[in-house]
């Protein structure tokens, strides 16, 4: 088991470093080989009509006069171990892990990261609790009741779920219980300030967001429960005169548990690398409303940082499934 959690762990950094490089070469190599010259990318980071000597500092303190190779050892060096970046008469130190500074309002990214993680986190881990419970048990009971009525009814929902997008779901949550009905509040007040208002207010977004997510969990639930609750060892369970409870819940759910789980890590990585729509509706300020923030500034910093700490949680997402995989069936840890 320790053997394929370290082979597991390996190449999840190899991956890391291969996610970096690509993410770097997206936003560094593709402009210069669509005809970007660095002097023009230097020229976002200044005021307007810059003088040529005003671009060729930037360009010599962003290290973008550098080949691309230097630039991205500089990049993951900074992540390590920290990074010095020269403003002309002034230096900045950012210190490690240091994803980029933005030059356009004068902050290290990774703090920035940091003080809105938590509202991601808070949003992502409520939302995940409401639609696995809710999608497993309306995927069990339609499962059990086949062309019934219960079956129909949470299928249609399942259905509107994943057809009305977060925006449209979002703001008539907010437009219902917020302004016509002033059941839940708007402004987003820290857990550690008071939970009662915290949960107040996350959960119109909760439930928006666990509608769009629960109506896959609940059709991946009844596919799998109508496939095992045929299989062989089922009849054998009945045959043995075990509870019909215990025959569904030990037996049969646990054997379709085995793609919802696949599913449940990747969503849990892309919510934590940033909810973008749900944030940018419901007024959050965390990772997906800084990622929007960067790509209407076209602050490449943030945009870079956003995207390797979405990649970062994708990856770990990933590790921890093939890990609970290995505990649940032995014969993962062969593969």
């Amino acid at each position: 088991m320790i053997s394929y959690i370290l082979r597991r762990t390996f190449a999840a950094v190899i991956l890391l470093l291969v996610v970096s490089a690509v993410t770097f070469a997206i936003f560094f190599l593709l402009p210069r080989l669509a005809g970007q010259t660095a002097d023009q990318l230097a020229q976002q980071y200044i005021g307007k009509s810059p003088s040529k000597a005003d671009i060729a500092a930037v360009k010599h303190n962003l290290g973008l006069d550098q080949p691309i190779y230097a630039q991205y050892w500089h990049f993951i060096k900074g992540i390590v171990s920290g990074a010095t970046y020269d403003l002309g008469p002034t230096t900045v130190h950012c210190d490690a892990p240091c994803f980029g500074y933005s030059f356009k309002n004068h902050q290290a990214v990774w703090p920035e990261l940091t003080s809105r993680l938590p509202i991601t986190l808070s949003l992502a881990l409520g939302a995940a609790v409401l639609w696995l419970v809710s999608g497993v048990i309306a995927g069990v009971i339609s499962a059990l009741k086949p062309r019934s009525f219960l079956d129909r009814t949470f299928m249609g929902v399942a259905l509107a779920g994943v057809s009305l997008p977060m925006f449209f779901t979002g703001n008539l949550a907010i437009l219902l219980f917020v302004y016509q009905w002033p059941i839940f509040g708007s402004t987003y007040v820290p857990f550690t300030e008071n939970p009662g208002q915290w949960a107040n207010t996350l959960f119109p977004a909760w439930c928006s967001l666990a509608l769009l997510y629960s109506a896959i969990y609940a059709r991946l639930t009844r596919s799998g429960m109508l496939e095992t609750m045929n299989e062989d060892f089922i009849r054998t369970a009945r045959a043995k005169g075990l509870r019909e409870k215990r025959v569904v819940f030990r037996h049969g759910l646990r054997a379709a548990l085995t793609p919802i789980i696949t599913v449940f890590g990747m969503d849990i990585g892309l919510l934590l690398g940033g909810a973008v729509i749900t944030e940018s509706v419901f007024s959050l300020p965390g990772i997906g409303q800084y990622a929007v923030q960067g790509i209407t500034d076209n602050d490449l910093p943030k945009i870079l940082g956003v995207t390797m700490l979405a990649a970062f949680f994708v990856v770990i997402a990933n590790l921890l499934v093939d890990v609970v995989y290995a505990a649940a069936d032995p014969r993962v840890r062969l593969s």
